[in-house]
């Protein structure tokens, strides 16, 4: 195994922040100079913004049955702050599968999701709510998601590589806490809760890459990049502006680093054991990564060169702890 590289990355921040584009600027760097400069493999790329996709599609599909939705009401944040541990759950099975090389056999995917979900919720202190539909309703929702469970199951089992020698798992979320919230955040908002809900041996061998934006700076480029023709895109999905300012109106990393017990760290407390997890911060409040969405081709040298200094920064801030 190569042990000049992370494992694990978090890579957090607010919507729109750049997290989308910063990994599409890693994938498109020279393998070799990735892992020498940055301490970056090959990435293998989790997320858990398709659940997030797939839960308001439940939702609409609900709704067009003149049924309540169960996690998003209409454009608003979750019935239940919980599901944001909901959310967790799901990217350390992800993690977890990953490592383990499984690939799912299913005669209904979005069933198979289904069960998925209220699982995570039920580790998250949820009672199951897909299990509780009418037969009938959940055999009509799994139909009409089917196309949209079996994309997630293929990105998902797409990343499942020969050899993990050479790579490094990315694994991307946003957290954050209603606007006007004073620090630190409580209750399930924000990373002060998340944190503590991923596995111990994901916090073990994770550093964290955080892109720092205002609050206002974030919701400037979530309404710029947003395509609502293209509402499941990592690259140009849209918040709706309600869950921009419940859930994304502030955001605690900042705060958790300054209290932290190791400097340059996020202290995450879970079980009992304390985890001293790396971080780096990209300052991306003057925007670096926007132009990313464009045609590689097209991207300016002093744009990249910008970007190249500002994510090195970040990742050898990231390593200096990592390696101790």
């Amino acid at each position: 195994m190569n042990n000049n590289l992370f494992k694990t990355v978090l890579l957090v921040a607010l919507p729109a922040s750049g997290k989308s584009e910063v990994r599409h600027f890693m994938a498109n760097i020279d393998p070799k100079r990735l892992e020498e400069e940055f301490h970056i493999g090959d990435n293998l790329q989790l997320d858990d913004f398709p659940y997030v996709h797939f839960m308001r599609c439940i939702d609409g599909e609900l709704e067009k049955l003149g049924l309540d939705p169960i996690f998003y009401p209409g454009q608003n944040p979750f019935i239940n702050n919980k599901d944001w541990g909901t959310l967790v759950e799901l990217l350390n099975e992800d993690y977890h599968d990953l490592l383990n090389r499984k690939k799912v056999t299913t005669d209904n995917t979005a069933i198979y999701l289904f069960d998925r979900i209220d699982r995570a919720a039920g580790i998250a202190g949820l009672p199951p709510r897909l299990a509780m539909l009418d037969e009938d309703v959940r055999n009509k929702i799994a139909e009409n998601l089917k196309d949209e469970a079996e994309k997630i199951l293929t990105e998902k089992e797409a990343q499942i590589p020969e050899s993990f020698d050479g790579k490094t798992i990315v694994i991307e979320c946003a957290r954050g806490g209603p606007d006007g919230s004073a620090m630190p955040l409580t209750g399930e908002y924000g990373y002060q809760y998340s944190l503590p809900q991923f596995a111990p041996d994901l916090l073990r061998d994770a550093a964290i890459l955080y892109i720092w934006v205002t609050p206002e700076e974030s919701r400037r480029k979530n309404n710029e990049r947003a395509n609502p023709d293209d509402p499941g895109s990592n690259l140009f999905h849209g918040v709706p502006m309600s869950v921009m300012l419940g859930d994304y109106g502030c955001d605690d990393m900042q705060y958790l680093r300054e209290h932290a017990e190791v400097p340059n760290t996020i202290t995450v407390k879970k079980d009992g054991k304390t985890y001293n997890v790396p971080i780096g911060v990209f300052d991306n409040r003057v925007d670096k990564t926007t132009f990313l969405r464009g045609d590689v081709k097209d991207w300016p040298a002093d744009k990249v060169a910008d970007m190249t200094e500002a994510v090195k920064e970040a990742t050898d801030m990231m390593w200096a702890s990592y390696r101790k």
